[in-house]
C-alpha cells in the first residue's frame, strides 16, 4: 500500500496526478506491430533470397517480393510517424480535458474544491465515515470584513487576501479533510473524526481561526483579516434515510453550518459555535421578521403610538413623543426593540420613518396646537444628507408648524459623522425645529461635543432615572446631569419615571420634562384624541375653553406658566 500523503494539498495533488496518466493508444500500437510482424515475414523470405544471390548460388531475389519489403518498409515508417502524431494529438487532448475537469472541479483562485464539487465529495467523506464507525464536523467559514479590505485596497489585494487565507486554512487541515470555496471570502471544510473526541474539532476551529488572524504582508502592505465559523456534527442531523449519501444530503449539512455560522457573526465575529436547533429557529424567525417587515410598511401595518411627556413639577402635559408599533397580522403588536434593527439592517427604516411621520403630523394636527411632538430618527436616516430637507418638505406638506415638532437624535450618532450631524441640526433649527439629545449617558459624548454641538434639549436614559428609587449613586449623578444642563442652558427630560417613588425624587432637582409608565403607556391615535377630549386639549376646542380649565388635575396651574418652565 502506498503512503498516505502528509498534507491536505498533497491529497489534492495526487488525486489530479493519478488521473492525469496517459492512456495507451491500443489501435496504434496494433497497427504498428502488425506491420512489423508483416514485415519480419516478407523478410524471412526475401532474406535467403538475397544472401543466395549474392554468393552466385542463384539468380536475383523475387522483384516482387522486394518491392512488396520495401513499401513494408515505408508502411512502417508512415505508421510510426502516425503513432507519434496521434499519440501526440491524444494526449493534448487529455491535459485539455483533464484541466477542463480540474477547473470544474477546483476553484481557480485558491486551489480548493469549488462549491460544485464540495458535496459530492462530502458525500464521499459521509460514506467512508460511516464506514469506519467515525462521524464528519462540517464547517462553514466567512472572513470577517472582507468587504473593506477589498474597499480600501483593491480587488487585487483581495484576491492575494484570500490565497493567503485558504494556504492557511489548508495548512492547519489534516490530509484526508476536505476544503472548498463556496464563493466570495466564505470557505467549506469537512473532516472525519472520532465521536467521542468532539474537542479535537474544537481545537482545529481554533487553530485555524488562530493562524488565518495573523498578519499577512503583501509588499509594503500589512493586513488583517479574522473569521467567523460555524460547525455541524453529522451526528446531530438525523441519518435515517440518509445512506447512500449523495450531494442533497451534504448540502444539508453545509446549511446547517451556515446557520451556525451566522449565529458566530451575531456574537461578535472571529469566533466558532456549533450548530444547535434552536439557531435554525431563530433563523427562520429572522426571515420571516423581514418578509413580515417589507410587506408591512407597504400595507401600512406600522402605526404611531404616543407617549405623554409631562411638566415633572405640576403634572402639566406638554406633549407626546411618537413611538413605532407593528401590528403584524401573524405576530400581533410588536415592539420597536424587535423590528426597528432589523429594518435597519434591511434598508427599510427610512421609508417605515417617514411614514410613521407623516401620520403623527396629522395625529397632532388635532390636539391643541401647544402640545408638542417628539420623533426619534434611526442613525441610517442621519447618514442620508438630504434628511433635513425632506422632512422640511414633509413639514410643508402637511401643514405642520415647526414649532411643535422635536427631533430625538441619539447620543451614540455623534461618534458616526459629527460634521453631517451638526450641519443637519443646524438646519432644523433654522427652520424652527427643536433638536434633542436622546439617550444620554449611554454614548459616551463628550462635554466639548456637547457644547458644540446647538441641541435644544438633553434626554436622561432611563436606566439612569429607574435607578433613583434605591439609593445611591444614581442619585447623584443625574443630579450632575441635571446642574450640567442648566450650565449648558440646555433643559432636561428624564426618561423611564415609572412610579412615584421615582417622580418625587425628581421633583427635588429643577424644573424638569418627564415620561414614563408612571403617567401611561403608550397610545393608538384614537385613545390620545380620548384623553384630550376630556381635558379638553383637543384643536378644536382650544380656542372655546380658558387656559385653567386645560390643567392637569394634579397642579392648578396655567399651561403657558408650565410650558415655560421647562423649556
Amino acid at each position: 500500500m502506498s503512503e498516505r500523503p502528509e498534507t491536505f494539498w498533497d491529497a489534492i495533488a495526487d488525486r489530479f496526478s493519478a488521473s492525469s496518466k496517459a492512456k495507451r493508444d491500443f489501435l496504434a500500437y496494433g497497427i504498428a506491430i502488425s506491420a512489423i510482424i508483416l514485415f519480419v515475414g516478407t523478410g524471412g523470405a526475401l532474406l535467403p533470397q538475397i544472401i543466395a544471390a549474392w554468393k552466385g548460388i542463384s539468380s536475383q531475389p523475387d522483384i516482387l517480393l522486394l518491392n512488396a519489403m520495401l513499401l513494408n518498409i515505408a508502411l512502417i515508417m508512415l505508421g510510426f510517424s502516425r503513432f507519434r502524431t496521434i499519440k501526440d494529438e491524444l494526449e493534448t487532448r487529455r491535459r485539455s480535458e483533464e484541466e477542463a475537469r480540474k477547473l470544474a472541479e477546483i476553484d481557480a483562485l485558491t486551489g480548493c474544491y469549488n462549491r460544485r464539487s464540495i458535496n459530492e465529495a462530502i458525500a464521499g467523506l459521509l460514506g467512508s465515515a460511516q464506514a469506519r464507525g467515525q462521524c464528519v464536523a462540517t464547517m462553514l467559514i466567512d472572513l470577517d470584513n472582507f468587504k473593506q479590505v477589498n474597499d480600501v485596497n483593491g480587488h487585487n489585494t483581495g484576491d492575494q487576501v484570500l490565497k493567503v487565507a485558504a494556504k492557511r486554512l489548508g495548512d492547519s487541515l489534516p490530509a484526508d479533510a476536505l476544503l472548498a470555496r463556496l464563493g466570495g471570502d466564505e470557505f467549506a471544510c469537512a473532516i472525519a473524526f472520532n465521536p467521542h473526541q468532539a474537542e479535537r474539532i474544537e481545537h482545529l476551529a481554533s487553530l485555524m481561526i488562530e493562524k488565518v488572524a495573523e498578519p499577512i504582508k503583501l509588499g509594503k502592505l500589512t493586513t488583517q483579516v479574522t473569521m467567523s465559523v460555524g460547525i455541524v456534527n453529522s451526528a446531530d442531523v438525523p441519518l435515517e434515510d440518509w445512506a447512500p449519501y449523495d450531494a442533497d444530503h451534504a448540502q444539508q449539512l453545509v446549511h446547517k453550518a451556515d446557520i451556525a455560522m451566522y449565529h458566530s457573526k451575531k456574537q461578535g465575529k472571529n469566533r466558532f459555535f456549533w450548530f444547535e436547533s434552536q439557531m435554525e429557529h431563530e433563523l427562520r424567525f429572522r426571515n420571516d421578521l423581514e418578509s413580515g417587515i417589507r410587506k408591512g410598511v407597504l400595507a401600512g401595518e406600522f402605526t404611531p403610538f404616543y407617549e405623554q411627556q409631562v411638566d415633572v413639577e405640576t403634572g402639566q402635559l406638554l406633549g407626546f413623543e411618537m413611538l413605532a408599533r407593528w401590528e403584524s397580522p401573524e405576530m400581533g403588536l410588536v415592539g420597536p426593540e424587535v423590528f426597528i434593527p432589523v429594518a435597519e439592517e434591511i434598508g427599510v427604516i427610512a421609508d417605515l420613518s417617514e411614514r410613521l411621520i407623516a401620520q403623527a403630523f396629522e395625529d397632532a394636527k388635532e390636539w391643541h396646537p401647544d402640545l408638542t411632538l417628539s420623533v426619534n430618527i434611526s442613525p441610517v436616516q442621519l447618514r442620508d444628507p438630504w434628511f433635513s430637507q425632506k422632512l422640511v418638505k414633509m413639514l410643508v406638506k402637511h401643514n405642520f408648524p415647526p414649532s411643535r415638532l422635536d427631533i430625538e437624535i441619539t447620543e451614540s450618532c455623534l461618534h458616526d459623522n459629527i460634521g453631517m450631524v451638526r450641519t443637519m441640526i443646524t438646519s432644523l433649527q433654522n427652520q424652527g425645529v427643536g433638536v434633542s439629545l436622546d439617550d444620554f449617558g449611554t454614548g459616551y459624548s463628550s462635554l466639548a461635543q456637547l457644547r458644540s454641538l446647538p441641541f435644544d434639549r438633553i434626554k436622561i436614559d432611563r436606566s439612569f432615572i429607574q435607578d433613583l428609587e434605591h439609593e445611591g449613586a444614581a442619585e447623584k449623578l443625574v443630579d450632575a446631569i441635571v446642574s450640567m444642563g442648566e450650565g449648558l442652558d440646555m433643559p432636561i427630560t428624564a426618561e423611564g419615571i415609572e412610579n412615584p417613588e421615582i417622580l418625587s425624587v425628581l421633583k427635588k432637582m429643577g424644573h424638569l420634562k418627564g415620561q414614563g409608565y408612571h403617567y401611561g403607556k403608550p397610545e393608538p391615535a384614537d385613545a390620545v384624541i380620548e384623553r384630550l377630549a376630556k381635558t379638553q386639549l383637543l384643536a378644536e376646542t382650544s380656542d372655546d375653553a380658558p387656559p385653567e380649565e386645560r390643567l392637569s388635575d394634579s397642579e392648578p396651574k396655567p399651561r403657558k406658566q408650565a410650558l415655560k418652565k421647562t423649556r
